[in-house]
């Protein structure tokens, strides 16, 4: 078994410049020992160029661990652009940064991420083939892969509240961080199996929807670390929990669909000693790249649906290792994902 901490730096890191578009930004290739890289195409309006590639980096990183974990024969990457500070035309920007993955030659698979959408993919698809999350076929995976997301998350929340709380969901609070495409997806599907909701989200207008369509108090998302909850779904954009919030989380479960939710590893040690139950970020909310992958490999709607169904059991084997090894969850993923990765294979003893 490998180090846990032992470093895996990227293969590749492609800058992405094209001033006639606007385009700016970095495609962060991490590891292609399980297959392509894949990973989907942030935009955001990010302060600095140093801020979008450490972003990117660790995106990418996650991106590897995810799919190793999932069982998929892809390795990870990803793509960050730099929103323009000014006009630019939207279409032809995704149009450059499909050129700049065409460049890579198969190694890297773009979709959606934060940000972007099936509109800007099919932008992408203009200029390369290697994009995935543009419109379904008939029986065919592909589409807004957020839904997908969301169901995995969902199915990682129960397995997590009854091994952690006893519990089922409709005996809990969940407070949901985030209210974008699949932190809105995700209350929805809580709402329907009787969850009762906590939700913080910057637009008005959407926490005021969540508010009446499912019943839920909308909070400061500041105020979710204190709430009387005893779920915390993060689903907004990365590092949530650091080192202060770590300490005066109420929640006895940690289960969302960000990536990247600990600042640094050190708060996953401090939600282990307190108790508090971490679900790996990227081993519950793999939905989405596994309806990529089903759409990249042609495996159908219905493949993908199962493996996403599956995603439950993924987390109850990584916290089984972490029980067995005496390993904090997030070390206890980790641990496997590496050791999956430099073997070149699947681990044996995960789920499909």
């Amino acid at each position: 078994m490998l180090d846990h901490t032992a470093p895996m730096p990227p293969e590749e890191v492609l800058r992405l410049d094209d001033a006639e578009s606007g385009l700016s930004g970095v495609i962060v290739i991490h590891s292609t020992g399980l297959g392509p890289a894949a990973g989907g195409c942030r935009f955001h309006r990010y302060v600095s160029d140093a801020a979008a590639v450490t972003d990117a980096m660790r995106l990418a990183e996650g991106m590897s661990y995810k799919n190793a974990l999932a069982g998929l024969p892809l390795g990870g990457g990803k793509a960050v652009i730099r929103m323009p500070d000014g006009p630019f035309d939207r279409a032809s920007l995704f149009r450059a940064f499909g050129r700049a993955v065409a460049s890579l030659n198969g190694r890297y698979v773009t979709a959606e991420d934060v940000g972007t959408s099936v509109d800007d993919m099919l932008s992408v698809a203009d200029t390369t083939r290697d994009v995935a999350g543009l419109p379904a076929g008939q029986g065919a995976a592909g589409g807004d892969p957020s839904p997908w997301t969301a169901l995995g998350v969902f199915r990682a929340m129960e397995v997590a509240t009854r091994r952690h709380l006893g519990a089922d969901l409709p005996d809990v609070t969940v407070a949901v961080q985030g209210l974008g495409h699949v932190g809105f997806a995700l209350c929805e599907l809580l709402h329907q199996a009787g969850a009762r909701l906590l939700v913080a989200e910057p637009r008005a207008a959407v926490a005021e929807q969540a508010a009446e369509r499912f019943g839920a108090t909308v909070m400061p998302s500041d105020a979710l670390f204190d709430a009387q909850a005893e779920i915390f779904a993060p689903c907004a954009l990365g590092g949530a929990i650091d080192a202060g919030s770590a300490r005066r989380l109420r929640a006895a479960v940690v289960c969302g669909a960000a990536n990247n939710q600990l600042a640094t590893p050190a708060e996953g040690v401090t939600l282990a000693e307190r108790g508090i139950l971490y679900a790996p970020d990227y081993v519950v909310n793999a939905g989405g790249i596994i309806n990529v992958a089903a759409e990249h490999l042609g495996w159908g709607a219905d493949a993908a649906r199962a493996r996403v169904e599956r995603v439950g059991e993924r987390l109850a084997e990584v916290l089984d290792f972490a029980a067995a090894n005496r390993l904090a969850p997030h070390v206890a993923a980790d641990t496997l994902a590496r050791s999956i990765i430099a073997s070149g294979s699947r681990q044996p003893g995960l789920a499909a």
